[in-house]
């Protein structure tokens, strides 16, 4: 068994970093606004970071669970958010702004139904 008060830390963590994404994306409506200028390549690099923190805590969780707990909810592609992560970290200059606007504009507020179903499942 795993202990259920770090994973729901940590999916907490995860709801928190979406809702940042979702409120500091709410004025995008293409790729381009994220190249503007300065202020806008900042949102971008913002953004980045809470996709990096969402793919941490993936890992961390499926560590602590064994990679059981995700399993049960196969809606998320929960390898690519991880590995969107590792790509981030690792292949920060190959960035592709097209994904980020894909994931952040078209899968965080499904990402975060499901967390919060997570949540109420293990509570």
């Amino acid at each position: 068994m795993y202990d259920k008060e770090i994973v729901l830390d940590l999916l907490e963590n995860m709801i928190d970093a979406t809702e940042k994404i979702l409120h500091r994306n709410k004025d995008i409506q293409t790729i381009d606004d994220y190249l503007i200028d300065d202020n806008s390549l900042m949102l971008l690099d913002s953004l980045c970071m809470q996709l990096i923190a969402i793919g941490e805590a993936v890992k961390k969780i499926d560590k602590e669970t064994d990679k059981k707990l995700f399993s049960s909810y196969a809606q998320i592609p929960w390898r690519e958010v991880a590995g969107m992560r590792d790509v981030l970290s690792h292949h920060y200059f190959d960035l592709n702004a097209e994904v980020v606007f894909e994931v952040t504009t078209e899968h965080i507020e499904d990402l975060q139904g499901v967390l919060k179903q997570i949540v109420l499942d293990i509570k």
